[in-house]
């Protein structure tokens, strides 16, 4: 069965997001991250070629760094759901809808 990417890419920035607002405890919204990004990028790597892979690891992980100062622009939860959502389309039209 394939992995979707995409949901698991949105659903790791989310996640990890959340995780570390409710805690208080950032590392564990890391572990989430990390964890979502080790995840999709095995399949990427599977499904795609390694420049194709090498994009979508920076796309996800650009995401989470633009997320924070998108925040101070937009505020935190349409910030989280913008790369989100750039994010998994990535992941759908190069690795998820082949």
């Amino acid at each position: 069965m394939r992995l979707p990417t995409a949901a698991v890419t949105a659903g790791s920035l989310i996640g990890g997001w959340q995780l570390a607002r409710r805690t208080g405890v950032r590392p564990l919204g890391g572990v989430v991250l990390a964890a979502g990004g080790v995840l999709a990028g095995r399949e990427w790597a599977r499904r795609t070629s390694p420049a194709v892979t090498g994009a979508l690891v920076a796309t996800y992980v650009g995401a989470f760094a633009l997320s924070h100062p998108l925040a101070k622009r937009i505020g935190a939860w349409p910030s989280v759901l913008a790369v989100s959502a750039v994010t998994a389309a990535a992941s759908w039209a190069a690795a998820d809808r082949r």
